[in-house]
């Protein structure tokens, strides 16, 4: 948790809320929830999950997140559609 002024706090609170609302990021959202019922009702264990866009398959949390541990700089222009 991060310590922010009140004012920090509504500013960020601010961005995140437009960062969330982006077409990518809404059409991420939708893709995800599609595939993740879709892989529950085939009876796949999703808990602690995450699908991943750019390997197109479901990744624990931690694999997830900065480029598979590659870091995010390299990718730094690439597009992940």
């Amino acid at each position: 948790m991060q310590k922010l002024s009140a004012a920090a706090r509504r500013a960020k609170k601010a961005r995140d809320l437009a960062a969330a609302k982006t077409d990518a990021r809404r059409r991420k959202k939708a893709e995800n929830q599609r595939l993740r019922r879709a892989a529950k009702k085939k009876g796949l264990k999703l808990k602690g999950k995450d699908y991943d866009h750019k390997d197109k398959k479901f990744k624990s949390v931690k694999a997830n997140r900065g480029n598979d541990g590659k870091g995010t700089k390299k990718e730094k222009r690439k597009l992940i559609k």
